[in-house]
């Protein structure tokens, strides 16, 4: 079976802030940590539950990385009309990248809905 996930009118997603952050833990392979700070706003009328999200990170050396997952930093935010979810969270990257998501969820009447969150690009430091 499967699922449509609608847009709801009203229901919107912020990338908010992203900066480097080389305090964070990287492989070796992807040494570069970015930390991005995202709302996810509820202008909509109905009460929105989100359960998962998925991360596309492209890099300029034309790898692709997919992260899907449930909730959003381990939570399941349920949010009331007028109400925004804000959280941070980071990606490491090996080369420049630029990163596109989407957050899931379901309505009060069970409807699957689907925001989009804004590109952001991701610049490491040069390195000397």
């Amino acid at each position: 079976m499967t699922v449509h996930f609608e847009h709801l009118p009203g229901l919107t997603a912020s990338v908010d802030e992203v900066s480097y952050d080389p305090t964070r833990p990287a492989p070796p392979d992807r040494p570069h940590p970015f930390v991005y700070h995202v709302s996810i706003h509820n202008g909509s009328p109905e009460t929105v539950n989100i359960f998962g999200r998925k991360w596309i990170v492209r890099d300029t050396d034309g790898d692709t990385l997919v992260v899907e997952g449930d909730g959003v930093v381990g939570q399941f935010p349920k949010l009331e009309p007028g109400q925004t979810f804000s959280y941070n969270s980071y990606h490491v990257i090996k080369a420049e990248s630029c990163a596109t998501g989407s957050f899931f969820g379901t309505t009060q009447q069970g409807r699957p809905v689907v925001v989009r969150i804004p590109r952001f690009e991701m610049h490491p430091p040069l390195m000397a």
